[in-house]
């Protein structure tokens, strides 16, 4: 039973509870023994990707007839919740499950959707989305990326940066402007398959203070050449409404990432308090240990609602950018309180790589700045007052 005791939320039918268990037991077998390794090498091997697809557990939340499992937004929630509790945090499967994939279900044409989406669901195509650039972090209507029709081709040239997955995928939807002049307006969302792209490279796996397993990657653009088809959609100028569209279920995923490590470090430390002994008597029996504790619990058990609350909205098809910055800022923030506190009272172990509560503090702190940061998140709720 998980330390917060919350009740099983609403959309946790029998079925998603079995397809729970299936990914637990996935997980234990095939990704939890490698993650050290992961973090010492700085990627996931293109083999954990197929066997994943394999288990059915890449797009379970495309159409059947796309080649995904027929599930909804509630089979991400479990693949993030299970992961985040058991510490795979160098996976990008979420983000290829349930942000490229997506873009490419709600935008792409019917031969789009057959083309792509059945090789992101086996793995034989891993999704990256290109956003971000050198120059452009939250600002994406600054974007300096160009996408030029010439003929029935687009000529990307452009740089990206911070890219999730950015070392291994092979299939990037690249936030560019086709109409430079045209703001938000001018923007399109381009599809580039990797292997068949001249003029595509990849520059530094960036060196990061946490996420070390994880290919985080710079991405050039130099005149890549693809199919006008390659349009997502196949109409110009759409991308900033796609993103738009988009960027709450992404931000609800950051905070449920965020509360599946907060589980994760609560019950790390309370094993930890309970075993580690000091002037005599258990960690957990000084009254501070237990009022730091408390505060936690309560926090992240209000958090945990909060976000059960917003996953059940997402599958209603109604939750809207203000409640999901509140989740993705929140959270993000009680995430990097709650596992200092931990930390803390891991004492001098707690700032060893070989615990777990080391490793947790590392990777927690980017939460609140990507998938825009905490400042914005404010910005767009304070739009609501």
């Amino acid at each position: 039973m998980s330390v917060l005791n919350v009740p099983k939320p609403s959309y946790m039918t029998e079925d998603l509870e079995i397809f729970e268990d299936a990914v637990e037991k996935f997980c234990d077998r095939e990704l939890v023994p490698h993650t050290a390794e992961w973090e010492e090498n700085g990627i996931v091997p293109r083999e954990i990707w197929r066997k994943t697809g394999e288990a059915g557990l890449l797009c379970a939340s495309m159409p059947e007839e796309y080649g995904g499992a027929g599930g909804t937004f509630a089979h991400e929630a479990v693949i993030i919740d299970v992961f985040g509790r058991k510490g795979i945090t160098a996976f990008g499967a979420s983000l290829h499950n349930a942000i490229v994939a997506p873009y490419i279900k709600h935008y792409g044409t019917e031969d789009q959707k057959k083309r792509w989406l059945p090789r992101l669901a086996t793995g034989e195509l891993v999704g990256a989305i290109a956003m971000t650039e050198p120059g452009t972090g939250s600002d994406l209507q600054s974007i300096k990326t160009t996408a030029k029709r010439d003929g029935n081709e687009l000529v990307v040239n452009g740089a990206k940066t911070f890219i999730t997955n950015g070392g291994t995928a092979n299939l990037i939807i690249v936030v560019s402007k086709t109409d430079p002049a045209g703001g938000a307006r001018g923007t399109s969302l381009v599809v580039v398959e990797t292997d068949e792209a001249d003029g595509f490279r990849r520059g530094r796996k960036l060196d990061k203070i946490g996420l070390h397993g994880q290919d985080t990657s710079e991405l050039f653009f130099d005149d890549v050449r693809v199919p006008t088809a390659n349009l997502l959609g196949n109409d110009e100028g759409r991308g900033f409404i796609q993103l738009m569209e988009q960027l709450p279920s992404e931000r609800l995923q950051i905070a449920l990432q965020g509360i599946a490590m907060i589980e994760r470090a609560l019950e790390e430390t309370i094993k930890y308090v309970k075993e580690r002994k000091a002037f005599g008597k258990q960690i957990l029996d000084f009254q501070n240990t237990q009022f730091k504790l408390a505060e936690a619990k309560t926090i992240a058990t209000v958090a945990k609602v909060f976000c059960n609350h917003c996953t059940e909205l997402l599958l209603e098809g109604k939750l809207d950018a203000v409640k999901a910055s509140m989740a993705k800022m929140w959270v993000s923030d009680m995430q990097c309180q709650i596992i200092d506190e931990c930390l803390q009272l891991h004492g001098g172990y707690g700032y060893m790589n070989e615990y777990p509560i080391a490793q947790m503090y590392r990777d927690a702190r980017v939460q609140k700045i990507y998938g825009g940061t905490n400042e914005i998140m404010k910005v767009l709720i304070g739009r609501s007052l």
